[in-house]
């Protein structure tokens, strides 16, 4: 079935409210080769010290660095979001792997001893060991947290143990990413001014340093850098840009109401809808490892996704459909119009087009959730903050084909960036389960 026509059927039970059809049933917390073909469906009601962890992790991300801050981190001078609670998930996994076995390590094989060691306590003390080094200024959000969770650990020695396990994790993960580029001194920007370049919406386009953050497990961000996007008098491009000027202006009259309603959709800034959103996943099975393995999985696909696709946007520096369409009669394409007029109908980011960010973290997202279960047959939900709505997703290509539409209906990419946005998520998550969190020999 072509992937666009794959996206959720949902219909209308009042205002602003989506009734959420599943086509997949089925419960699955980590596939095995007996069930591995088997379909998923994602449900977010178990608890597990993962799952709360996580959530501190969010809110301590998200939260303002006190202005009376000494000597703030880096991390507190720049947060970025996904890059900080990924460090969080590697050393929880690496805390319980170390536990529990199972599963190869990431980064850290810790020497402190682990057999008889609680994993509650270890899995506490590595996540909070991550957010006490990297936000000592923001301890009122997990400080007491902390101490909340270890009240409920008996004090004994597997208490002990586990506390002296998961803060050697904490440390050396902590080492490990230390000065990982995202301060580095850039010089200004200046944006080009021929046919096909990237026009800034002010001196200081977003997301610049992300190409200087180091990968988790990429050997270098441009690995999987996409081929170059079609040249701009080629038929390709104009029919990108002819299909993105009719279905993603502010007046356009094929769009459907509903195809705006889903761009609006996927409008909300990523810090708050992507750290909501990967919850869900960390309470979908009660089992520690599990959960531990999952969050791991998603988050280091997704930070090496996000850093490999601005790499790539800052290589090829190109211009969005607003200026493609504003000066088309400047790209040498007899099969292109100017339309001085034309305005996306949402507002467009400021940062080069090529490829879609949103197609480069779905299609992670996708893969790393496709690895996990053994099939693409995963459904699950997401929400948004902007249209207060809920929607359900019946496999990892409805989700990929949604995001990647969202785009164009909202005036901000053309198809050929969502493309390769996509497959380079799905090739920069692959790397990461063909090298990582395979199962102990």
């Amino acid at each position: 079935m072509n992937t666009a026509l794959r996206l959720l059927k949902t219909r209308l039970t009042g205002p602003g409210r989506l009734l959420l059809i599943p086509v997949v049933a089925g419960l699955a917390a980590c596939a095995t080769p007996r069930d591995a073909a088997r379909p998923v469906t994602v449900t977010a009601n178990q608890t597990n010290v993962v799952a709360y962890w996580n959530d501190i992790a969010n809110k301590t991300v998200l939260a303002p660095t006190p202005p009376s801050a000494v000597n703030p981190t880096p991390e507190e001078q720049r947060p970025t979001f996904f890059f900080d609670v990924a460090s969080v998930h590697v050393a929880i996994y690496d805390a319980v792997v170390a536990i529990e076995g199972r599963y190869q390590p990431f980064a850290v094989k810790p020497k402190a001893r682990a057999a008889g060691a609680s994993t509650e306590a270890a899995v506490s003390a590595a996540a909070y060991g991550v957010l006490k080094a990297l936000f000592p200024n923001r301890s009122a959000v997990y400080q007491a947290a902390y101490e909340q969770r270890l009240a409920a650990v008996p004090d004994s020695q597997a208490r002990t143990l586990g506390l002296a396990l998961g803060s050697e994790v904490a440390t050396e993960v902590v080492r490990l990413r230390a000065n990982d580029g995202r301060m580095v001194a850039l010089a200004p920007y200046a944006s080009g001014n021929a046919a096909g370049q990237f026009r800034a919406a002010n001196p200081n386009p977003v997301f610049r340093h992300f190409p200087s953050i180091k990968p988790f497990a990429l050997a270098s961000l441009g690995q999987f850098r996409p081929a170059p996007p079609p040249a701009i008098n080629s038929a390709a491009y104009a029919a990108a840009v002819n299909e993105t000027r009719a279905l993603g202006g502010v007046a356009s009259t094929a769009r459907t109401p509903e195809q705006l309603e889903v761009a609006r959709f996927h409008t909300e800034p990523p810090p708050p809808a992507i750290t909501r959103n990967l919850g869900r996943f960390a309470s979908s099975t009660a089992n520690v490892g599990d959960a531990a393995r999952l969050m791991a999985m998603i988050y280091v696909s997704y930070v090496d996704a996000i850093g490999a696709c601005f790499e790539a946007k800052y290589h090829y520096n190109t211009w969005r459909p607003v200026s493609a369409i504003q000066l088309a009669d400047a790209d040498g394409n007899d099969a292109t119009a100017p339309d001085a007029a034309w305005a996306p109908s949402l507002p467009t980011p400021n940062h080069p087009e090529y490829p879609a960010a949103h197609s480069c973290t779905s299609g992670s997202v996708g893969e790393a959730l496709r690895s996990f279960y053994g099939t693409p047959d995963v459904t699950f939900t997401w929400d948004s903050n902007v249209t207060k709505t809920t929607r359900t997703y019946a496999g990892i290509d409805a989700f990929n084909a949604e995001a990647g539409l969202a785009r164009i209906h909202g005036g901000m990419h053309f198809r050929h960036a969502t493309v390769a946005g996509e497959e380079l998520g799905r090739r920069v998550a692959q790397w990461v389960a063909q090298r990582h969190f395979a199962r102990q020999d």
